[in-house]
């Protein structure tokens, strides 16, 4: 009985092992034996950042929710037989067209890759085949600042140390009349007047720009309309568009414009967007699309996307679909961000399939607190909002500050703005800030004051330029004007603004109820408060339906042609020359255009070429073509 029951067993053996139910010999070793074969076959298209046709073997976790392997089941494992396929259209390694074919792999490799299926896929743990990737640290770090020149404040001697350690050249400061363009764009969205220009060109006291800094952040009217379009875009606030008609959408203008009139702190903010009143509630509510859409179109994975792009500079849009393949992100803290503001349980879905799995709601750093779940959703909201503005959540604190540090100097400490999971060209300087802001109490206008003060801004700029290699900081990058600051740059040297009738009124209702109006009182309507346009679409304003973090950098087709041929530019030009024309021949007259349009004096081939172009005598014409050359000018465009 003994010596039959070892032949059955060893035939039961056999038949498991043929079938690839046991291993041939001993236990496969996944880092010698499997992790080779991978690296050689397989990684080029499936590991690090690629992950084509949606397989990734970075991890075991996005292996097997792949679902091409299951575990302990080679032969019903496609990974396998994509191996031993003999469909040149279907095998793996592929055969690209054009290209010298792969060899497929060698009966061995495959074997030895089924006995690795049949005994569960082992997984060293913390091996990835995806780079080792910089991880962001979570809680706010101040930095020792160090020992700088007399006047430099803590951006000036953090920058000048990496200056020397990278052996940068400091550039040249630039003159005072380009610090003022500069600042006044920056700061207010509009050019300085002729007679500011003149003013503080002559001013002759050594805390003059300084003194600028607060005197320009204290236009609090111009300041907030400014940054309208900056906020307008990140939270998604359009004045028509999708959603509108059939209310599956809401505006936050009022509470906006309000909220930038009194500077609101940074943290109420935050709270007030996401635990909202019913003035702020259009953000997290995102768009109500018509018709079927893709689970991870939903209202409440919008909120989870908007809320994590915006406050903490990570993309959960990858993860809404599937767990990313680019960072840690998963599908699970995708749902249970959105979770929070579901009003009934929330089935996850991946790939767009439902995965039978409901969402829990949970917050995305643990360390910090948790979400509780059984509260009603108002309830778990404040919660979120709590959580979000934890002063230990220096993960909010240096998303905000790498966006204004963008706005100011071109290119965000960490770049895109929107991965704050990306190295930072300088830690100390973005962790800095970030405690410069709690420290200030959330006071954003604080933290555009130390770096419109600091000699780093006042810089000379540079050309955008992205190379191959490690970027390297060595100044402010040229910016191009948006198309607010275009437009109302445009009006404030013609002296054509609109008049807010028809559906303008809807859009201006924040500045009338601010300022206790009982009507518009003419002062000019800034471009942020208009609707979009062919103008301003050509420009590159967004249509909001998504979070904008950048507008587009180049120059396109159709706004070359919008430029040159445009009716809504040419009718502003022309409006501006017939009030215009009647100065033009008065001596000063070109010095006065140029100083409203460059903030600066024409040089005399200039002002001779002017001449030629106006007329002699001038013509509404010729003013109208002068006033377009002067437009045209790249110099008019960018803030420099």
């Amino acid at each position: 009985m003994r010596r039959f029951r070892l032949i059955l067993a060893g035939a039961v053996i056999a038949t498991a092992t043929a079938l690839g139910l046991l291993p041939l010999s001993a236990k496969v070793d996944f880092a010698h034996d499997v992790v080779p074969i991978l690296k050689k076959n397989c990684v080029e298209c499936h590991g690090g950042k690629a992950s084509k046709g949606g397989l990734s073997i970075n991890s075991r976790r996005l292996l097997m929710e792949s679902d091409t392997v299951i575990a302990g089941k080679p032969d019903r494992s496609i990974f396998i037989e994509l191996l031993e396929t003999d469909d040149p259209d279907e095998r793996m390694p592929s055969v690209k067209k054009g290209e010298k074919p792969k060899p497929p792999l060698a009966k061995k490799e495959i074997d030895t890759l089924r006995r690795w299926i049949a005994e569960g896929v082992v997984w060293q743990d913390g091996f990835s085949f995806q780079e080792e990737r910089y991880k962001p640290p979570l809680k706010p770090r101040r930095p020792v600042v160090p020992v700088g020149r007399k006047g430099d404040n803590a951006i000036d001697r953090i920058v000048r140390a990496y200056f020397q350690e990278h052996q940068v050249k400091e550039p040249e400061e630039v003159s005072d009349a380009t610090y003022l363009r500069r600042l006044s764009l920056d700061v207010i969205g509009l050019p300085p007047t002729p007679a500011e220009v003149r003013a503080f060109v002559s001013d002759k006291a050594a805390d003059k720009r300084s003194k600028l800094v607060d005197t320009l952040l204290a236009r609090d009217q111009q300041f907030a309309e400014h940054w309208m379009t900056f906020w307008n875009d990140l939270l998604r606030n359009a004045y028509s568009g999708t959603g509108f008609i059939d209310g599956g959408r809401s505006r936050i203008t009022d509470w906006l414009y309000l909220s930038l009139l009194e500077n609101k702190p940074y943290d109420r903010f935050v709270r007030e967007l996401i635990a909202p009143t019913k003035a702020s509630e259009g953000f997290i509510r995102g768009i109500k699309w018509r018709g079927n859409v893709n689970a991870s179109q939903s209202r409440e994975i919008q909120f989870s996307q908007s809320v994590s792009q915006v406050f903490l500079g990570i993309n959960m849009k990858c993860a809404s679909c599937h767990d990313s393949f680019i960072d840690e992100w998963t599908l699970k803290d995708a749902y249970g961000l959105a979770a929070v503001v579901s009003d009934k349980p929330m089935e996850m879905f991946r790939c767009d399939k439902p995965t039978g799995k409901v969402a829990q709601a949970t917050w995305l750093f643990p360390e910090l607190g948790h979400i509780d779940a059984t509260k009603p959703q108002g309830e778990r909201l404040k919660q979120l909002a709590g959580l979000m503005t934890h002063p230990e959540n220096g993960r909010m604190q240096r998303t905000v500050v790498n966006r204004l540090w963008k706005q100011m100097m071109g290119r965000g400490i960490v770049h895109p703005v929107d991965a704050m999971g990306v190295e930072p060209w300088n830690e100390d300087l973005l962790d800095y800030l970030g405690v410069y802001l709690v420290d200030q109490k959330y006071d954003l206008k604080k933290v555009i004051a130390l770096i419109a003060k600091s000699k780093t801004y006042q810089l000379k700029a540079e050309i955008a330029k992205e190379g191959k290699g490690e970027y390297v900081f060595s100044g402010p990058v040229m910016k191009r004007m948006t198309a607010e600051q275009f437009l109302d740059s445009i009006r404030t040297t013609t002296g054509v603004w609109p008049q807010p009738g028809g559906k303008a009124k809807r859009q201006v209702a924040a500045v009338i109820k601010a300022h206790g109006l009982k009507k518009w009182d003419g002062r000019p309507l800034r471009a942020a408060f208009t609707q979009l346009d062919t103008l301003q679409g050509a420009l590159g304003r967004p249509n909001r339906e998504q979070v904008v973090s950048a507008r587009p950098d180049l120059v396109t087709t159709l706004e070359a042609i919008t430029l040159a041929n445009g009716p809504q530019l040419a009718g502003i030009l022309s409006q501006g020359a017939k009030m215009l024309t009647a100065k033009a021949s008065a001596d000063g007259f070109v010095q006065q255009l140029y100083l409203a349009a460059l903030s600066r004096l024409p040089t005399a081939d200039e002002r001779r070429l002017a001449g030629e172009i106006m007329g002699r005598p001038a013509t509404q014409h010729g003013v109208e073509d002068l006033l377009w050359t002067l437009f045209m000018l790249p110099e008019f465009q960018f803030i420099n």
